[in-house]
C-alpha cells in the first residue's frame, strides 16, 4: 500500500481529503481537508476526540457549547500568511460557518483521555522557528506544540523554500523510548504530511525508509513525489523532504501517539549534519502574519 493518498479529484465543494486509522493501517490519527462555500456550514460533534481545525485559505465563524470564536484576517492561501488554529476538546458540540467566498480549511482529532479548555489562536501568537541551515533551512508554525494543553496530538505547518531539503537530518518517532531516568527520547506517533504548492506542476520529494538495526515493525524503503493536496502517510520510519527547484513547498503535519511531543530519533548516518551548518537561508521567513492583514475582508 502506496504511503501516498491523492485529493478527491471529484468533489469541487466538501471533504477532498481523508485520513483515517482504517484506511491508513494505524491507530491514532484522523485528518481531513474541506472547502466550504460562503454561508455553507458544517456541524460536528467531537465526542471522545479532540480536535484541531487550521485555516487554509478564507474565513470562517465558529459558534459551540464552549464558546464561539471569528477570523476577520484570514489568509488567502497558505503562502499568504500565517494560519488560525482552533483546539476543541472532547464532547465540544459546533457549528462551523464559512463567512468568504472559499474557504479551505484542515483538521486533524483522536481520542482524548482528560479535561481541557478550547483554544483559539491567532498568526500573531502562533510561534515561528527558522530552523536548520545551510539548504536545509525552513520555517516552522508551531500551531499546536507540545506543552500546548491538550492529550496526544501536535501540530506544524512547515514551509521548504525552493531546493532545500527538510525533515532533515532524518528522523523517526515509531517506536516509545525512555532513558535510564524515565525521560521520553521517542514518541510512538502517526502522522501526516498534507502538502499545497503555488503552481499545479510543483511537487516535493519525500523518502520513507526504516533500518534494519532498529528493528522495524515493518520494513519500508520509498520515495514518492508529493503534489498539491496530497497526503503522505508515515506510520514507521525516517521520512526527510526536499522541495523541487523553482517552487517553494508547504505542509501541515499532524501527530499523534503516546505522548504529546515532537521528540524524535535521527538517523544516526546524518548527526553529524546538525554541526555542519554555517548560515541560514535568507529567504525565510516565506510567510509572517503581517501578511494577514493585506488581505481584503471577505473577498477572498
Amino acid at each position: 500500500m502506496s504511503v501516498v493518498v491523492k485529493p478527491n479529484s471529484n468533489s469541487t465543494f466538501g471533504v477532498y481529503q481523508r485520513i483515517t486509522p482504517e484506511n491508513a493501517g494505524w491507530k491514532w490519527l484522523n485528518f481531513e481537508a474541506r472547502l466550504m462555500k460562503r454561508g455553507h456550514q458544517w456541524t460536528h460533534q467531537t465526542g471522545t476526540n479532540e480536535m484541531v481545525i487550521v485555516l487554509l485559505g478564507g474565513d470562517f465563524q465558529v459558534s459551540s457549547n464552549r464558546g464561539s470564536w471569528k477570523t476577520i484576517n484570514g489568509r488567502k492561501d497558505v503562502f499568504s500568511g500565517i494560519a488560525h488554529t482552533l483546539y476543541l476538546p472532547p464532547n465540544t458540540q459546533f457549528t462551523l460557518t464559512a463567512t468568504s467566498n472559499t474557504l479551505d480549511i484542515g483538521y486533524g482529532w483522536c481520542l482524548a483521555e482528560g479535561s481541557f479548555e478550547p483554544k483559539f489562536v491567532k498568526p500573531e501568537d502562533t510561534p515561528v522557528v527558522i530552523f536548520g541551515g545551510d539548504n536545509a533551512t525552513r520555517q516552522f508554525n508551531d500551531l499546536v506544540p507540545p506543552g500546548f494543553g491538550c492529550a496526544k496530538i501536535v501540530c506544524r505547518e512547515v514551509y521548504t523554500p525552493s531546493g532545500n531539503w527538510s525533515s532533515f537530518p532524518a528522523h523517526k518517532h515509531d517506536k516509545r523510548t525512555l532513558d535510564e531516568k524515565g525521560n521520553l527520547l521517542e514518541p510512538q506517533q502517526d502522522e501526516t504530511y498534507f502538502y499545497k504548492f503555488q503552481k499545479p506542476e510543483a511537487y516535493a520529494i519525500q523518502q520513507v525508509y526504516t533500518k534494519s538495526e532498529d528493528n522495524p515493525v515493518q520494513e519500508i524503503d520509498e520515495i514518492v513525489k508529493a503534489k498539491h493536496n496530497d497526503v503522505v502517510k508515515i506510520t514507521c520510519g525516517y521520512h526527510p523532504v526536499v522541495a523541487e527547484h523553482g517552487f517553494h513547498c508547504y505542509y501541515l503535519n499532524f501527530l499523534a501517539g503516546t505522548d504529546q511531543s515532537l521528540a524524535n530519533t535521527t538517523d544516526p548516518d546524518h548527526e553529524w549534519i546538525y554541526h555542519s551548518w554555517t548560515s541560514k537561508d535568507p529567504r525565510l521567513p516565506l510567510v509572517t502574519a503581517a501578511m494577514n492583514h493585506l488581505n481584503q475582508p471577505n473577498e477572498i
